[in-house]
Parts: C-alpha cells; sequence; structure tokens
C-alpha cells in the first residue's frame, strides 16, 4: 500500500528540520572555532610583541627622531610605560600596541624654538605600533598629549579596545 498524502508531508517536514538544526549546529560549531582561532591569535602576536618590544621601541624612537616633528625641537630622550594597551582599526581590523611613553625634546639651534621656555618640558604621548602581515611594525608615530586609553577614547570612530 501506498504511503497517503500526511504521511509524505510529515517525513517532509521532519527531514526539513532536521536539516534546519544541523546548519545551525554547524554554525554554533564554526563561531567557536573562529573564536578560538582568534584568541590563539591575538595570544600570539602578544607575546611576539613582548619578545620585540626593546627592539621596537629602539626603532620607534629612531624614526621618530628622524620625522622633523615636532618642528624645531630635537627627540632627546623617550621612557616607554610598562603597560601595553591592544586595539584593533574597526576599518581594517589590523591591530595595534599603544604604550604611554614621556618624551624629552631639545632645540635644535636656528630652528625657532630657542627661546620657548616650554622646549624642557617633560611631554606625555602615546607609541603607536601595527600589526601588518603578521609582523609588528612601527613607523615611529606618537600621538601627542594622550596616554593610550585616552588615545582610543580619541580615535574612538576608528580604534577600540582589544581585550
Amino acid at each position: 500500500p501506498m504511503p497517503t498524502l500526511g504521511w509524505i508531508l510529515l517525513g517532509a517536514f521532519v527531514v526539513v528540520v532536521l536539516l534546519v538544526l544541523c546548519a545551525a549546529l554547524v554554525s554554533v560549531l564554526w563561531q567557536q572555532h573562529r573564536q578560538r582561532q582568534q584568541q590563539r591569535r591575538m595570544q600570539e602576536a602578544r607575546a611576539e610583541f613582548r619578545r620585540q618590544r626593546e627592539m621596537l621601541e629602539a626603532r620607534f624612537f629612531t624614526l621618530a627622531s628622524e620625522s622633523g616633528r615636532p618642528r624645531g625641537l630635537a627627540w632627546k630622550e623617550c621612557d616607554f610605560e610598562n603597560d601595553v594597551t591592544f586595539a584593533r582599526d574597526k576599518n581594517s581590523g589590523e591591530l595595534h600596541a599603544l604604550v604611554g611613553v614621556n618624551i624629552s625634546f631639545e632645540a635644535i639651534e636656528g630652528g625657532g624654538m630657542e627661546d620657548n621656555p616650554n622646549v624642557g618640558r617633560v611631554r606625555a604621548a602615546t607609541a603607536v605600533f601595527r600589526r601588518r602581515q603578521d609582523a609588528w611594525h612601527t613607523d615611529g608615530r606618537a600621538i601627542m598629549n594622550f596616554d593610550p586609553q585616552g588615545a582610543i577614547v580619541h580615535f574612538q570612530n576608528e580604534l577600540e579596545t582589544v581585550d
């Protein structure tokens, strides 16, 4: 005897429900897998930054002092704080390491800043490091007058803190 239309429809419904449940389960498992991968990449990036930090800081100082900024001043000294704040660029997804720094400048002869009484003042800033193609880099960029958290707040349209 041939099954009735009701049994065929019930069977089709059960198959569709099972397929939807399987798809949902695969989606959940895939999301968990991606989260674990992101966490592992973040841990690796942090560890790599710690290993390369001394070299990156030296590179930062060299590039910053060769930048010609601020005009009329030479970079004299740059003291890096211990803490590192990690942030992500909201547009590119690029990881940033932000480190608080205290910078001392001296006037360059003929640069127009020799008589400025504020030249000798230590300036607070944030040194910026970026992770590109699985390697840390710096272009010597300093965000003046902001600590790392303040820089993230100031650039909240571009940066978000990474836990």
